[in-house]
């Protein structure tokens, strides 16, 4: 069997197989979007095929949406070409569940997939197509937070921001100019009001993805590259939104487990592949049950209905409350800790450090103990029964192969939200004792050992990339370069010595960095 529109006519393989297959008609779904398409989405990794476009193909099953996902893709062509295209934008959908089982089905909601590369003329004019097209209701993302970033850690305009600044809108490089860029092309066609959606995991994403838009945008008018109705349209949300979203489903790298069970039911060309960018990826996605994605309800021009696929839509208040739950207090700081200290104990699942006493105990810490007393609850998810899903559910599945050395990619840029929000809600509380806190001074001081980049035994580890590491690298290296880490508000959201922590902090580096097996030492001391 192959993952090919060809392939999927035999159904009886399929079925055989335990793999379901779409319901609607895929070719009338992909003339359909061709017309009048609705919905473009930008980032066409394994959260965006295994979820999203989940989304949209339970609608198109049950007949309550005719049109798919146009996919663009603006950082890694090879995904487009090497898994969209050979397999006609089918995706085969893995969940893993905690019991062994995997519910296997095919997911082709997706149209079309598109390089969002403004230097290849074909695939940008596609682009420009779609969005002039009045129909088009929302443009969403899953480009990682630092997709949206403009400036370095310094502050700095990065070279290729400041290069599409300067150049012009015709031929953009980064994705916010990219965006900017389609847009001028939609106001000039006629300004039919969009919905511009961010849906990745990352704290107040429309507010985020908004300002980087806007200052591009601002950079044209201000060079004379496009009007100040251009800029008034592109402000105005009630023409141009910028909804914000909490999303949460973990959609790990490809498994080979999952690989050799689909090879075994008759799948072919199943092979993960390692891009020249480094991307992980296969034509199939394994991943969790539980997902969650709450949505601000604010589409100018209309949107799919994806109340009726599971989505909360709710106004922007509520969507913040719910990812600052999830984001600052019941899942993301657990998985940070559980990270850092996993890759130097030798983990390589994050199910495995669930059994780890130690490692447990401080994951409980962290959310229960800490994490709950400054939780902002947002009525629609209750937070105690978030993380007693997340302890006793969603963690310890063996079978979803996530990994501490996957979570640890980019911690400093994910540090001042995942501890530092939850610092200073203990900080403007005088009710709360920040020197009590045990747990998430240890990821912190966790996290500063790791970037030494040496296991718990003394011997070399391979640290996760991240914008920051060679930086922190040299401080933690250059005498009283610590102390000016630990005072640095952008790192870790608080000056943690003007907060109280700063000694606490580095006291436990130094008992941290003691000498072999000095992390499992000092887990003990302070988790007994």
């Amino acid at each position: 069997m192959r993952l090919t529109l060809q392939g999927l006519q035999d159904k009886a393989s399929w079925e055989k197989a335990g793999i379901r297959l779409p319901k609607n008609d895929i070719a009338g779904m992909r003339k359909a979007t061709a017309e009048n398409p609705r919905w473009v989405h930008f980032g066409a990794g394994n959260i965006f095929r295994g979820f999203i476009a989940a989304l949209q193909q339970n609608l198109l099953d049950a007949g309550i949406e005719s049109t798919g996902i146009i996919a663009a893709e603006t950082f890694d062509y090879e995904v487009i070409r090497k898994i969209y295209d050979p397999f006609d934008c089918l995706t085969l959908m893995v969940t893993l569940r905690a019991s062994g089982k995997m519910d296997k089905n095919i997911i082709a909601s997706i149209a079309q997939g598109i390089c969002a590369d403004s230097s290849d003329t074909a695939e940008w004019e596609k682009l420009r197509a779609i969005f002039v097209k009045p129909s088009l209701q929302m443009v969403s993302y899953t480009i990682t937070e630092k997709g949206y970033a403009l400036r370095n850690i310094k502050g700095e305009l990065m070279p290729v921001v400041v290069s599409d600044m300067e150049s012009g809108p015709d031929k953009p490089k980064h994705a916010m100019s990219i965006t900017a860029s389609l847009l001028l092309d939609r106001f000039r066609a006629g300004a039919t009001p969009i919905a511009i959606v961010s849906m990745d995991n990352c704290s107040h994403n429309g507010e985020k993805l908004r300002a980087s838009v806007l200052e591009v945008a601002k950079a044209w008018v201000d060079r004379g590259f496009a009007d100040k109705e251009y800029f008034a349209w592109i402000s105005d949300e009630s023409q141009v939104s910028f909804p914000w979203s909490m999303i949460d489903k973990i959609t790990p790298r490809p498994s080979e487990v999952v690989e050799a069970e689909l090879k075994a039911a008759g799948v072919e060309d199943m092979s993960p592949i390692i891009t020249s960018r480094n991307t992980y990826i296969a034509p199939f996605v394994n991943a969790e049950a539980p997902q969650y994605l709450v949505v601000e309800d604010n589409f100018p021009n209309g949107r799919p209905a994806l109340d009726k696929a599971g989505v909360y839509m709710t106004d922007r208040d509520t969507v913040n409350r719910t990812e600052r739950m999830k984001v600052t207090t019941c899942l993301n700081p657990l998985h940070t800790a559980l990270a850092v200290y996993g890759c130097m104990l030798g983990y390589t699942k994050i199910a495995d450090e669930m059994s780890d006493p130690e490692l447990k105990k401080l994951v409980e810490l962290v959310g229960y103990k800490e994490g709950l007393p400054v939780v902002t609850d947002p009525k629609i998810l209750d937070p105690r029964k978030f993380i007693d899903e997340v302890v006793g559910e969603r963690l310890p599945n063996s079978f979803l192969p996530d990994t501490p050395q996957r979570i640890a990619t980019d911690t400093s840029q994910k540090i001042p939200v995942r501890f530092g929000e939850t610092l200073k809600s203990y900080c403007a509380d005088s009710k709360l004792d920040i020197h009590s806190l045990v747990a998430i001074p240890l990821a912190l001081a966790g996290w500063l050992r790791y970037l030494g980049g040496t296991d718990d035994k003394g011997a070399a580890m391979a640290v996760s990339a991240d914008p920051m590491l060679e930086t922190l690298q040299s401080e933690l290296k250059t005498p009283g370069g610590l102390k000016q880490i630990l005072s640095n508000a952008n790192i870790f959201g608080v000056n943690l010595y003007e907060a109280g922590l700063g000694e606490k902090v580095e006291g436990l580096y130094a008992e941290l960095c003691a000498g072999p097996g000095a992390v499992r030492a000092t887990l003990k001391k302070y988790l007994a």
